[in-house]
């Protein structure tokens, strides 16, 4: 397998660290590469790859997509903080190729999505509050992961993410789910779902303790990309036996 990294901050870096004889190439505006190739953007890309990782900036998308579009490489996007509207053009390129988008590489978190399809059904009773932390250097809030794991709740309860109490003053309401974000130190990234009950309290939560969980998730969902016909693929879906993967 030849992957392009796209993006070579410090989970860039992971990456080629961790899959040194399949990276082939980098792409970033710095050129600081010293292995491998490296270029300042992806249309100046000349080796031939099986697929992309990218952990760069949601203003690369376009050139991105249009790069995958045209040469037909299958993208393992991991970047955060994309808007609607740009998540919508990843969707769209998906009809053409195959496409893994996640905001967090790591089995964890997808072990963590499994066991919330078991216990919000059961637990329709409990509150349900949601807590991320992650370094002070993080831009985006709340991060991208707690948008997913709140997708994942809103699938199986209809409930509408409250980002802030101080402007209210009011009790919460059943229909509430609160989202809280904190920003401090060297944090990688903590994420906490706590049910709130009568009399007591359940939390699921998961700790990243390096940023090489998300290098090798990125490399893993690589290696099973290039395997999948065109499609959207997930944590959910992208290693199911079956070839099945969002494509509306």
């Amino acid at each position: 397998m030849k992957l392009a990294i796209h993006g070579y901050g410090a989970t860039g870096h992971y990456v080629e660290e961790l899959a040194p004889a399949e990276v082939v190439a980098v792409i970033d505006r710095t050129k600081s590469a010293e292995k491998v190739p490296s270029y300042q953007t992806v249309s100046e890309l000349t080796e031939e790859v099986d697929a992309i990782i990218d952990f760069s900036h949601p203003s690369l998308l376009p050139d991105l997509l249009a790069y995958g579009l045209k040469t037909k490489t299958p993208l393992v996007i991991a970047t955060t903080g994309f808007s609607e509207a740009e998540l919508q053009t990843i969707k769209d390129a998906s009809a053409e190729i195959p496409i893994f988008q996640s905001y967090n590489m790591s089995f964890g978190i997808a072990m963590m999505q499994q066991l919330l399809q078991v216990l919000v059904p059961l637990a329709s009773s409990f509150d349900i509050e949601l807590l991320e932390k992650h370094h002070n250097q993080k831009v985006d809030a709340p991060s991208g992961t707690a948008e997913l794991l709140l997708r994942t709740i809103q699938e199986l309860r209809d409930v509408q993410p409250v980002y802030e109490r101080e402007s209210t003053r009011e009790k919460r309401q059943a229909s509430e789910i609160g989202m809280h974000s904190m920003r401090g130190g060297t944090i990688f990234g903590e994420h906490e779902v706590l049910f709130a009950g009568v009399d007591e309290l359940i939390e699921i939560k998961h700790t990243a303790l390096s940023k090489k969980v998300f290098a090798s998730g990125a490399i893993k969902a690589a290696e099973a990309l290039i395997q999948k016909s065109a499609g959207l693929y997930t944590l959910e879906t992208l290693y199911s036996q079956e070839d099945s993967h969002v494509t509306n």
